[in-house]
């Protein structure tokens, strides 16, 4: 994590901390706060400017996390980065795709 983010996640430690509490509640026990940061930078805030955020609105978007919308990110984000995906043949594509014809 570069420095700017450093900072920006000890800003916001409490209510990463709250909001890691809440996931862990309802059995999310991976969770950390960096996790949580990074979703926020890489789905939430991808197309704003953090360094001109302004304090309560970034607290406000860590309060807003919900567990779906986080596990969701987190699974895209695993499939996307997997190393064993799928390679098939256009041919194969083309016989899982197609209708089946029935006679």
């Amino acid at each position: 994590m570069d420095q700017q983010l450093t900072d920006l996640c000890r800003q916001l430690l409490p209510a990463l901390e709250s909001k890691k509490k809440e996931l862990m509640f309802y059995g999310y026990s991976e969770i950390t706060e960096e996790d949580l940061l990074g979703y926020l930078v890489a789905k939430k805030w991808r197309k704003k400017d953090v360094s001109t955020m302004r304090f309560h609105e970034m607290i406000s978007d860590v309060l807003a996390i919900t567990a779906a919308q986080f596990m969701t990110h987190t699974q895209t984000e695993a499939q996307r980065n997997s190393e064993d995906v799928l390679e098939l043949s256009e041919e194969e594509w083309s016989v899982l795709f197609s209708p089946k014809k029935t006679d």
